[in-house]
């Protein structure tokens, strides 16, 4: 396997990695970087924590003209917490390097602040679809200089409602520009977005062999929609983490459950998508700091969130796809520590997780709490049982029929 300089990272930065324990490249580093560095456009599809921010990072810093003061890489996140990390990597990167510049630019800032900062060089910028389009109506960024320009999290844009601005966004550019696309899927808006801009992209996939992290211990937590509540309390008291992300569906209930944590005593804060900026950066430095034991946040607010010492995470809501479920689980079991995710789910939820099992390949421990998470019942019991068999025969025949369609279907085309 080849290492760093092999790849066509320079030494300076090379020397970095190394001070940072970085010796070998992952997979999607290893197919990236190359390409990249030969001038093509990519697509890739790479699950989270498989590395693919040093996959961008490290070759637009070898491509960086120092002498030019052009702004000439871009960089577009879906999050402001994302913008912040990924600006934190390039940061990190240039500790043997000297006149590169860059900028974080996402909403909640100072707009004189970064208006000031705009006056002088920034080489490499890292934003926010909407504050970007800010600055570009204001003429206060210019994209026409740009040579590489980075989607990341594109998926995320998707769900987030961004590719319009994204599409406005590439309007600026000039179409020599090279363009690096990142994504845990590919949906067809995706595809489409690609096919219109790109110039012959080389598609990377990486397939995880196994697509969560191997040392996170996995538990689904049967329960009933009343009981959650209390079932969360008994399992947090229980574990005692060190740091623990709790993951809601949607803003009222991250507050609701905030406010919960809190009157019961626990060191507790909310991250979500109205929160102000100035009080999201506080809670996250309080998080990272351990001053916070518990953050209770939606899946928006929690993307690029990488905080070394997550012990847990709790899906209070079961997530609404795979990705998302390996997202929320990544949080955990960082920098080689171990980790424990918990999900909890209803009745209801079981056609759901019996979906994500299947997307994972890999069947999560189950745990009930008689009296606490389940009424202590027999009817209860056998209530249960049967809700069981239901989904597995539903999942079942979904199978069948989607086999039946597949036949029609080649049958048809013969």
């Amino acid at each position: 396997m080849p290492d760093f300089l092999q790849l066509g990272i320079k030494k300076e930065v090379n020397h970095t990695l190394k001070s940072l324990g970085l010796v070998t490249p992952t997979p999607i580093q290893e197919k990236t970087i190359p390409a990249v560095l030969d001038g093509n456009d990519i697509i890739a599809q790479a699950q989270t924590g498989t590395g693919k921010t040093l996959a961008f990072v490290l070759p637009i810093l070898e491509k960086i003209d120092v002498n030019n003061p052009d702004t000439q890489a871009l960089i577009l996140t879906p999050t402001r917490e994302l913008a912040q990390q990924i600006t934190k990597e390039i940061k990190k990167m240039m500790e043997n390097i000297d006149g590169i510049s860059v900028l974080a630019i996402f909403g909640g800032q100072d707009v004189e602040h970064q208006l000031k900062k705009l006056k002088g060089a920034q080489h490499i910028i890292v934003a926010t679809p909407g504050r970007l389009l800010d600055h570009v109506r204001r003429g206060t960024i210019d994209l026409s200089t740009l040579t590489m320009l980075v989607i990341d999290e594109a998926d995320q844009m998707l769900l987030m409602g961004f590719l319009p601005d994204v599409d406005t966004i590439i309007h600026e550019t000039f179409p020599s520009r090279q363009t690096l696309l990142f994504s845990a899927t590919i949906p067809k808006e995706i595809h489409a977005l690609a096919g219109k801009y790109m110039k012959s992209p080389e598609h990377i996939e990486i397939k995880e062999k196994q697509v969560t992290v191997h040392k996170i211990k996995q538990y689904a937590v049967e329960t009933t929609d009343r009981r959650k509540e209390g079932t969360l309390l008994h399992l947090i008291e229980e574990h005692q983490p060190y740091l623990a992300i709790i993951f809601c569906r949607t803003k009222a209930r991250v507050e609701k459950l905030n406010a919960t944590l809190k009157e019961k005593g626990f060191l507790s804060d909310e991250l979500h998508g109205d929160i102000p900026q100035s009080k999201r950066q506080r809670a996250m430095k309080n998080f990272r700091d351990a001053k916070l034991q518990y953050l209770v946040a939606t899946d928006v607010a929690a993307r690029g969130l990488d905080v070394e010492g997550v012990t847990h995470v709790y899906n209070y809501d079961v997530p609404e796809d795979v990705e998302t479920y390996i997202h929320r689980t990544g949080r955990t079991g960082r920098a080689s520590g171990d980790g424990a995710a918990y999900t909890l789910f209803a009745p209801r939820d079981v056609d759901h997780l019996l979906s994500i099992e299947k997307g994972i390949k890999q069947t999560l421990e189950r745990v009930v709490i008689k009296g606490i998470s389940i009424p202590d019942r027999e009817d209860y019991e056998k209530e249960r049982e049967m809700n069981i068999k239901k989904a597995r025969r539903t999942a079942e025949k979904k199978k069948e029929f989607s086999a039946s369609q597949k036949q029609d279907f080649n049958r048809r085309k013969r």
